[in-house]
């Protein structure tokens, strides 16, 4: 057997929420060309089926569920819907997420705090609960992936809205207890820490805040940003074989910032 032969997901059904855009559309076109299916979850209906579309121009079958999984009923519905109508399901990976405020934490509202943790922490909870506890009676084994933060590591500068790096730690914490749980069901739950990337809403925020951007951009060593593109390699190392003897683990992608 080749090495590249433990990095194909031939066979295989991904669950991703947050899927048809940004890092989750780059992981999900990823672990499909690797062999696997795939279930998408987001909020937006075209950018969803745009996606399908290219996952199925990769000889891969897609299906996707609209939800919000940032709102718990919406989330558990939809998981529910994937495991009746897709099942079984032998990949997790819980990207939705995002701060969305800029509120210093004085001034943040009790709403808009657990709002931003729905989002980032009970989303992630009740996919691992429901997607992954279906892994765990199934007795097959399976992958977990959580894209958690570099900022669950450290305090970004420059923007208030604490509840992300709140939530993102958690996620960490959350991947490292569950791996423990699971490791003798053969499920591995790991987590992703990506840095700066130029996703949708990072664009965005360049353009409205370009000092902050442009300070930040300096104190990467490797002298830029990440694309979305350069997460999925890494997703379908953690979703393969290759990966069957790592778990709990929390991988940063950041071009080297959190070094400094």
């Amino acid at each position: 057997m080749s090495v590249f032969d433990r990095f194909k997901l031939d066979g295989k059904q991904l669950f991703i929420t947050g899927g048809s855009r940004g890092l989750g559309r780059e992981m999900a076109l990823a672990v499909a060309s690797a062999g696997a299916n795939v279930v998408l979850v987001g909020r937006d209906v075209p950018s969803l089926e745009q996606t399908a579309a290219d996952i199925r121009a990769l000889g891969r079958s897609a299906n996707i569920i609209q939800a919000d999984v940032g709102q718990p009923a919406e989330c558990e519905q939809a998981c529910s819907e994937a495991l009746e109508k897709f099942g079984p399901i032998d990949i997790l990976i819980n990207n939705v997420g995002g701060r969305r405020v800029n509120i210093p934490t004085e001034d943040m509202p009790l709403e808009t705090w657990q709002q931003i943790l729905d989002l980032n922490l009970t989303s992630t909870f009740l996919c691992t609960k429901l997607i992954g506890g279906a892994m765990v009676k199934r007795g097959t084994g399976g992958r977990v992936i959580n894209i958690a933060s570099i900022s669950g590591l450290v305090a970004n500068r420059g923007i208030a809205g604490r509840s992300y790096e709140t939530s993102k730690a958690a996620v960490i914490q959350f991947t490292r207890a569950v791996a423990v749980d699971w490791a003798p069901h053969r499920i591995t739950v790991n987590a992703i820490c990506p840095g700066g990337f130029m996703t949708e809403p990072n664009v965005r925020w360049s353009q409205q805040n370009p000092d902050i951007i442009d300070s930040f951009k300096s104190q990467i060593p490797m002298g830029d940003f990440g694309q979305p593109e350069d997460l999925g390699p890494l997703a379908v190392y953690l979703a393969s074989d290759a990966a069957r003897y790592v778990t709990g683990a929390s991988f940063v992608i950041d071009g080297g910032y959190t070094l400094l």
